[in-house]
């Protein structure tokens, strides 16, 4: 067994390996658990490692533990934890860089999270000092681990198994704990600056203080970093012409919009808006019955968010006794963050009959409408409006799915000097707090009694943007504006065509105008609209100039709104145990090592909506003229973001767990754990055991294994409720309810784990094979899924098929009916999907020499998935997802996360005196687009016939990094931190923002200097 002084040098070179902004921290030699300590003293008292309840554990424990010591990040420029997270070999799928358009990080503005081996952050179980913190309470339920001051952090421990017998719940892929430095002795200051282009940059600054005498301890750190906006301009790859990627954050339902200007006539003949090109639109196949008008809402969103994150965090240890000691921590973290986004959304529910002209299927502008008659006398012939019998001009209609009152232009009520495009803003504010206390009494010299108590809040406030289509119809009718006489319904009951003709306009009732005659000018290009209402005097009736043609703010804020959400969740954790060694031995040195306990938790969750998003409120599209509107079912007012109640939801959970430390002989030790955990009602309890054991073949070999089982149970708020988010559904985003479901059962895994691990001399590498066996996964139906099942390839496959009837009426059409392309809403549930099998490779090699005076250190790390297998998907009795290996796909809409095939990462460093030096290079192989013709087949009415293939192989992602770090007695420590030196653009693929933001970065090359002061 290795002596600490060597174990610790072998941890600090390994850990190299895996340390980013340059790398990725890497297991320690035979995957000892220990962590890497700069001063501690000699007479510490025994830590507890992760893996392990029992404290003094040896540290030649089985278990597959990875640390990155504080000090290894320091020397790689201490870096952001969405870098180190996205470069650790284990992960995939990482939370973190801006995508509002994945279900699976729609809302997470600002949150970053840890995913290992790609089953699902929610499948991470996060400790901060071994305990737990509580997930958040978005649509996946997560821990935000930007909320842990990095300024307090001394090591970050990483177990590379499933961990439920011994932490319990939500353990299922590993653990990562996140531990606070102990060794500190007086003050340190530090600063950094990270230069991105088009970008002002990232900055932050931190502060702690650390003293320790006999009997006493205490530390506190605080922190606050600042992240700069970067938009999707600031970056060519981002937005791309429809030719190229018509997925490109493309719409066929934008404004200028798509309508039947003769609306009245022989069914719907939809049609683009004529100004479409002119506003930088992309227009398919004129005088066709596919010519639409394409336009780019990429364009206004941001590829990274304005973050602004403040941290403070304290702690104390003192002796109250002689044998006793008690432990006391409080987290409080505060994150200021925003979703910058299209300047309106499809407005996807129809009106009702409250509405002016509403008829609950299409959007209607009136004849009588200046605008439209303005825009049909400006183009004539081509405009394709038509005149009835009566010399009126007929209405035109719009589909909910084909236009939006705002995009090329922007939206006016947004845009100011800051926000020059017109890209709706909505707030993502966070708040974190955390307290534990723990008394830890020595009740002999070999056993110790432990009871800790936790409390932890997560707090979101956010905001959204969105359109009350009954508004929005009266609005286009002429009874729009917050002063409108005749805006209820009660005001308009039994009226004719002729005679609301006569009210429209009047008596403070305002006109909006959804035609590209409102908008003056792209708001990004700043290309000026020729054809504006404002520019020109009104041809062909009789108007004062701009009169019901130009759009004013006070009619656009009473049918936009900005409904607002509030969820909270809070978790309570209490526990005791008793561990230490029994006194009995096999035929080791070693004694018999135990630990016997029980834990309490107490899970709350807590929605609060305002009046627009609440469905008690305004439960149907009319509500907001007429309260005593109904509708079946009730889909609430908001066009396209959906409405939802107020939820509540509670879970008490009951746990039991025992471990035993047994070293056999000297050579072999065997760890045994289990868990009990009971979660009442139908949920009901769970046991998982669990087996590891080390063996050392000689003094430079040895073998560690174990197999288990472990678990998640179902997260209360799952149980029931609903939530909407926003996915792509045909030529758009689409509003997808997903219902809470109370028959839920705890998911798990069977996970087996055994490696090869070799110290000799210099030279330091491990091999270890890993399998996840994972039943009952829960998740939210596919979407892809579900449309690929009904609609197939063509659009229309199955629709009235009887076998798909319940399949089918999940989903709402507008008056076209059955077809991909006319979804308004898709109705899914949050359910135990299929089956899920996955194993792989992790290997890590480092050699630690001298070459003169330089000390040298080469190594690199790799993950290689085998497997990742999903069994048959049904719901309502259709395969909506056949069994597929999910391995180098990017698995879009699917219940995967995207799975490159490998990953690696390998480096130099050089040490000298104070001067270090790290070159590393990164490889993320490249992986497949698994859609099919949907998204890679003949796009026949967008480009004429012509196909798009390009982004169905999505490139490797490579980049090359460099940190040069001087480190002088004084205290002071210099960092120049250049990573993706060759400024590599991510590889393109076949999203919304160009990219797979969940495995790249779309930073490019970026600089960080940073600079810190100890006293």
């Amino acid at each position: 067994m290795m002596g600490k002084a060597t174990f610790a040098c072998a941890s600090a070179s390994v850990a190299l390996a895996w340390a980013l902004t340059i790398g990725t921290a890497h297991a320690q030699v035979g995957g000892d658990p220990a962590p890497v300590q700069t001063s501690q003293d000699s007479a510490a008292p025994d830590i507890v490692v992760t893996g392990s309840l029992i404290r003094g554990t040896p540290e030649n424990l089985a278990v597959p533990v990875d640390v990155i010591s504080g000090e290894e990040l320091a020397r790689q420029g201490a870096p952001t934890v969405v870098d180190l997270l996205k470069n650790l070999t284990i992960t995939n799928g990482t939370v973190g860089d801006a995508n509002q358009f994945d279900t699976r990080s729609q809302g997470s503005e600002g949150v970053a999270s840890v995913n290992l081996r790609g089953l699902g952050p929610q499948r991470t179980l996060v400790l901060l000092n071994g305990k737990r913190m509580v997930p958040s309470g978005l649509g996946i339920p997560i821990v935000d681990v930007n909320m842990f001051p990095a300024s307090a952090i001394g090591r970050v421990e990483i177990l590379k198994d499933g961990a439920a017998a011994t932490y319990g719940s939500d353990a299922i892929s590993g653990v990562i704990n996140f531990i606070t430095r102990t060794d500190q002795e007086g003050f340190l200051v530090s600063g950094d600056y990270r230069w991105i282009e088009g970008s002002k940059g990232d900055y932050g600054g931190a502060a702690s203080f650390g003293h320790k005498q006999d009997g006493f301890r205490m530390f506190a750190a605080v922190g606050y970093t600042r992240r700069s906006e970067l938009r999707f301009t600031d970056r060519d790859f981002a937005v791309r012409p429809y030719a190229t990627n018509p997925q490109g954050a493309w719409t066929g339902g934008g404004n200028p919009g798509n309508f039947d200007y003769n609306g009245t006539v022989g069914g719907l003949n939809l049609t683009a808006d004529r100004g479409c090109t002119g506003l930088g639109g992309f227009r398919s196949a004129p005088g066709s019955n596919t010519d639409r008008c394409f336009t780019n809402f990429g364009q206004f969103d941001n590829l990274v968010e304005p973050e602004e994150r403040m941290q403070a965090y304290v702690e104390s240890e003192f002796d109250v006794a002689d044998n006793a000691s008690v432990r006391l921590t409080a987290l409080y973290a505060l994150t200021k963050t925003r979703v910058t986004s299209s300047p309106s959304y499809l407005p996807t529910l129809p009106p009702s009959t409250n509405a002016a002209f509403g008829n609950g299927s299409l959007f209607v502008i009136p004849g009588y409408a200046p605008a439209l008659r303005d825009y049909c006398a400006l183009y004539g012939a081509s405009s394709g409006c038509t005149t009835g019998t009566s010399g009126a001009l007929d209405s035109a209609v719009g589909l909910p799915v084909l236009f939006r009152p705002f995009l090329q232009g922007g939206n006016p009520l947004f845009e100011n000097g800051e926000n020059d495009r017109g890209s709706t803003i909505s707030k993502r504010d966070t708040e974190a707090m955390r307290f534990t206390a723990d008394l830890n009494i020595a009740l002999s010299s070999a056993i110790d009694f432990t009871t800790s108590f936790t409390y932890s809040q997560y707090a979101r406030d956010y905001d959204g943007t969105d359109t009350f289509g009954d508004l929005l119809q009266n609005a286009l009718a002429g009874f729009g504006g917050p002063n409108c006489a005749y805006a209820s319904t009660a005001s308009r009951a039994g009226l004719t065509p002729a005679q609301l003709a006569g009210l429209a306009g009047q008596n403070g009732c305002t006109y909006f105008n959804p035609l590209s005659t409102a908008v003056p000018r792209n708001a990004v290009t700043d290309v000026a609209n020729p054809n504006y209402a404002g520019t020109r005097s009104p041809a062909g009736f009789n108007l004062a100039p701009g009169a019901g043609l130009i759009n004013d703010l006070a009619t656009i804020d009473l049918f936009f709104r900005t409904p607002n959400t509030q969820v909270v969740t809070e978790q309570f954790v209490g526990d005791a145990y008793i561990s230490g060694r029994t006194g009995l031995r096999l035929w080791a040195d070693d004694d018999i090592g135990f630990a016997i306990g029980g834990q309490f938790r107490k899970n709350t969750f807590q929605r609060r909506l305002s009046a627009d998003a609440n469905i008690a409120v305004n439960p149907c599209p009319g509500t907001p003229l007429n309260p005593a509107a109904t509708c079946n079912p009730t889909t609430g007012a908001l066009g396209f973001l959906g409405t939802n109640p107020d939820q509540y939801a509670e879970a008490d959970i009951y746990a039991l767990f025992g471990e035993l430390q047994v070293p056999i002989i000297d050579a072999i030790n065997l760890q045994l754990s289990a868990r009990y955990e009971d979660y009442g009602g139908r949920v009901g309890s769970t046991f998982d055991p669990q087996a590891r054991v080390k063996i050392e073949l000689t003094d430079w070999l040895g073998l560690r294994g174990g197999v288990g089982t472990t678990f998640r149970g179902p997260p209360a708020q799952n149980l029931s409720g609903s939530v909407v988010s926003l996915q792509v559904i045909g030529t758009g985003f689409r509003a997808v309810e997903i219902f809470g479901n109370p028959n839920l059962a705890p998911e798990s895994a069977t996970t087996y784990n055994a490696g090869v691990l070799i110290d000799s001399g210099g030279f330091n590498a491990s091999l270890d094979y890993w399998r996840y066996d994972f039943t009952g996964p829960i998740e939210s139906e596919p979407v892809s899924g579900l449309t690929g099942a009904l609609f197939g390839a063509n659009g229309t496959a199955n629709c009235n098929n009887p076998a798909f009837a319940a399949l089918q009426a999940r989903f709402t059409f507008n008056l076209a009916g059955c077809g991909i392309n006319n979804v308004s809403r898709l109705r899914t549930q949050v359910f135990n999907s299929a089956d899920v099998k996955t194993s792989g490779l992790d290997l890590t090699a480092s050699y630690r020499g001298e070459l003169g005076s330089v000390q040298m250190t080469v190594g690199g790390a790799a993950t290689y998935v085998l497997d990742y297998k999903i069994d048959d998907l049904f719901v309502e009795g259709v395969l909506v997802q056949p069994a597929f290996d999910a391995v180098g796909l990017l698995n879009f809409q699917t219940t995967a996360y995207p799975i490159p095939r490998l990953r690696g990462n390998w480096y130099v460093q050089s040490d000298a005196g104070p001067h270090s030096l790290r070159l590393q290079f990164n490889y993320v192989k490249g992986y497949t687009d698994q859609r099919g013709a949907a998204i890679f087949g003949p796009n026949l009415g967008a480009l004429g016939g012509a196909s798009v293939t390009t982004g169905k192989e999505i490139g490797s992602w490579r980049t090359f990094d460099a940190t040069y770090r001087l480190a002088l007695e004084s205290g002071t420590t210099f960092t120049l931190a250049a990573v993706n030196i060759f400024d590599r653009d991510p590889p393109f693929a076949r999203l919304d923002p160009n990219y797979d933001s969940f495995t790249a970065s779309p930073l490019g090359f970026t600089l960080k200097a940073a600079v810190s002061q100890a006293f």
